[in-house]
Parts: structure tokens; sequence; C-alpha cells
């Protein structure tokens, strides 16, 4: 007989050896179950566990790997950023260079052409200041010119001339006689006889003047040499030495226009 205390009410009681043999087997049965469950946990347990370590383990490597991964995108990224920088940069660089060259360009047209300008303007207010010193200087001319030939036709020549030799009658001329000819019993005369004595009264040179004046509304032109006939033959017949003829007429001529011309050559 064996005995055998009740795990819950703690009394003891005895059984046979078979009954001992029955409650023993299943006693070992149930631990062996336990057991064997406890250690079928475990190892699930370890299964899970070794499954979470791989899982760590393999998500540990992804993320690794996912960080170099990302850590080398960032660096192509910082590469393509740094390229396009660079590329911006250069594309700014020749924009720059482009516009500089050319708005110097376009400055060196605006100045050139300011200067073609001002050379232009300068050059025109040139032209027209000598057009204008021109015009004012004929005007000029042609108001001195009217205002000589309106006295010389008011006055007549010859009174102008008298009045021109006795300015220095005095100092040059003291003993001379300058006179009208009003004698014209030859039939002709000349405008004014010219003599001068030395001082013993002996006359040195005689000269018959003819003064011919001809104004700009005169229709009828006349010439110089219309008049050397006639003067010469007055001039023999009052005894003069030479004979001058005074001109406003051929006032353009060119031989006229030198001073005294010498006509000797045709009369003596």
């Amino acid at each position: 007989m064996n005995e055998i205390i009740c795990p819950h009410c703690h009394k003891a009681f005895k059984i046979d050896e078979a009954g001992y043999a029955d409650i023993l087997k299943q006693v070992r049965d149930n631990e062996f179950d336990k057991q064997l469950k406890e250690r079928l946990e475990f190892a699930e347990m370890e299964k899970k566990s070794a499954v979470e370590l791989a899982r760590s383990e393999v998500s540990g490597q992804l993320q690794q790997a996912l960080s170099s991964k990302d850590a080398e995108v960032q660096v192509l990224l910082a590469k393509l950023d740094a390229i396009e920088v660079a590329k911006k940069l250069a594309i700014t660089e020749a924009v720059s260079h482009i516009e500089k060259e050319r708005n110097d360009l376009r400055a060196g047209l605006e100045r050139s052409e300011l200067e073609k300008q001002l050379s232009e303007r300068s050059l025109k207010d040139k032209y027209e200041t000598q057009i204008k010193d021109r015009d004012d200087a004929i005007e000029r001319l042609k108001d001195m010119k009217a205002k000589l030939s309106t006295k010389m036709v008011g006055e007549t020549l010859e009174q102008h001339c008298e009045t021109e030799f006795n300015r220095i009658r005095a100092t040059a001329f003291p003993r001379a006689y300058f006179e009208k000819d009003n004698d014209a019993r030859s039939g002709s005369k000349g405008d004014y006889i010219f003599r001068d004595s030395d001082e013993s009264g002996t006359e040195i040179v005689s000269i018959m003047f003819e003064m011919k004046n001809e104004s700009d509304t005169t229709t009828t032109k006349k010439k110089n040499e219309d008049f050397f006939k006639e003067l010469d033959k007055d001039r023999t017949e009052k005894g003069c030495e030479y004979a001058v003829l005074v001109s406003l007429i051929e006032s353009e001529s060119e031989l006229y226009n030198s001073g005294i011309v010498d006509v000797s050559y045709r009369y003596p």
C-alpha cells in the first residue's frame, strides 16, 4: 500500500500498487504534457524572439541600408544642387558679360551719336554764323554803297572832289590853283583845272580833271574810254600837262578798281 496526500485538502489516503501506478502514470503524463507544453511555449517564445531578433536585425540592416541610400541620395542631390547652382552662376555670368558688352556698345553708340550731333550742331552754328556775318557784311556794303552813291549823286562828284582837295590844300598845296573850268569858248570844257607853282611863281605842274559819276539806276551805261578823247582835247586846249579822269563808272572792273590806270600809251 502507498500513502498519498491530497494537494487540495492535505488528507492522506492509501492506495494499492495498481492505483498508485496509475496515478503516477497520470502524474507523469501530466508532468510530461506540462513540460512539453512549457517547452513548446518556450520554443515558441524563442522562435518569436528569434523572429523578432531577425526582424529587428533585418529592419536595422534595412534602416541602415535606407540611411546609407538616403545619404547617397542627399550627396547626389547636393551634387545636383551644386551643379545647378554652378550652371545658374555660369549662365548669370555669361548673361551679365553679354549685357555689359551690349550696354557698352549701346553707350558707345549713344556717345558717338551725341558726338555726331554736337559736331553737326557745331558745324551748323559755325556756318550759320559765317553766313550771318557774310549777310551782315553784304548789307553793310550795300548800305555803304547806297549812302556813298546817294552822297555822290546828291552833292555831285565834282563837289566831293573839291571838298576833299580843300581839306589838304593849306598843308600840301598852299600855292595851288584848283577851280572849275568855266572857259567853253572852244565848244567844250573840263570840270576842274589844277595848277601848282614854286615860290617864284613858276608853274611846275598842271592837270585837267574830268569827274564822271553814274547812278546805279542809270539806264545807259558808259565806259571810261568814252571820255578819254574829249578829255585829251580839253587838256590840250587849256594848256595842261596831264589829264586825269576821276570816275565812278565801271565799278565792277578789276582794271579800274586796282588804282590809278595809266593810259598815256594812247594819249600823250
